[in-house]
């Protein structure tokens, strides 16, 4: 089944019941969220929203629908001039903020140190009207990393940010990192079956860093999307070319945040929790890395 179809079949189903949607009704009882343990303790969804590029009204309207879905970790950035919508889709949710993961980061390419780190999360905050984050990465290598670790290790300690982690890092800076007080939770990096990034996967596990994908369909790119690999492994489960490459992530304990507006595509990505793939289904993804 592809993506369309699913798409098409979702709809079909919804008019059936008089246009209600699947994310109307409770989440299936199979569709369990699995959760990664990062090295400082904090629990984080494996599956969360990505939020990159969605602005605006239909934007906050998109998140609250991924909430609605299911969703629980949303995935933000200062970058995206979006934490306002954020704020305002989870304020509308009626879901406690405890039970809500979200990560920002410090806006992309500023040369900043200690001083405008702890500025600029300040800022984050406001316009999230949160009173912390769950998550709160370096959003790429720019500044002094140094004193930019340092204020994100002091806003952790007053309670401010519950773990801080990086995005974009090769390893060598997150080896530098991690013999800091503290070392980063995670590696936020771009993912997915053509761009595997199997020596960083190799390198982050054994300094107990997660890996975290973005672009996880490569931006929806039909390359991935419609590969005749992924499509017949996801024939044998009645699922999509993009479940599947969900499901290949959960099983290889990578924490991936899939973005999407429209309410059918998240309730498919939602939906990949009740089933596995096996051994040599992962061996034929892996294969497929260049």
């Amino acid at each position: 089944m592809n993506r369309r179809q699913f798409i098409q079949s979702t709809l079909a189903i919804s008019a059936m019941f008089g246009g209600a949607s699947f994310a109307d009704a409770n989440p299936k009882k199979d569709n369990k969220m699995t959760h990664i343990l990062l090295n400082d303790g904090i629990k984080i969804p494996q599956l969360g929203y990505g939020t990159w590029n969605i602005r605006g009204k239909d934007g906050q309207a998109a998140i609250e629908n991924a909430l609605q879905v299911g969703f629980r970790h949303i995935d933000t950035a200062a970058y995206y001039q979006n934490e306002d919508i954020v704020g305002a889709a989870v304020q509308n949710s009626g879901i406690k903020r405890s039970d809500i993961f979200i990560t920002t980061k410090l806006m992309w390419g500023i040369n900043t140190d200690r001083k405008g780190t702890i500025k600029e999360f300040s800022g984050s905050l406001k316009r999230l009207r949160m009173d912390y984050v769950d998550l709160y990465l370096i959003h790429a290598p720019y500044g002094n990393i140094p004193e930019i670790w340092q204020a994100m290790i002091e806003l952790k300690n007053k309670g401010l940010i519950r773990s801080i982690g990086v995005s974009n890092f090769g390893i060598d800076l997150v080896k530098q990192l991690c013999q800091t007080e503290i070392k980063p939770s995670l590696n936020q990096i771009e993912l997915h079956p053509f761009h595997q990034q199997k020596q960083m996967q190799s390198e982050l596990k054994k300094l107990g860093v997660a890996v975290e994908s973005y672009s996880p369909f490569s931006q929806g790119s039909s390359r991935v999307l419609h590969n005749e690999v992924l499509q017949k492994i996801g024939k044998k489960y009645g699922k999509t070319a993009a479940q599947v490459i969900l499901r290949w992530q959960i099983q290889k304990d990578i924490i991936t945040i899939p973005k999407t507006q429209t309410k059918s595509r998240m309730i498919e990505n939602f939906n990949i929790f009740d089933f596995a793939l096996s051994d040599g289904d992962i061996q034929e993804i892996e294969k497929l890395s260049s």
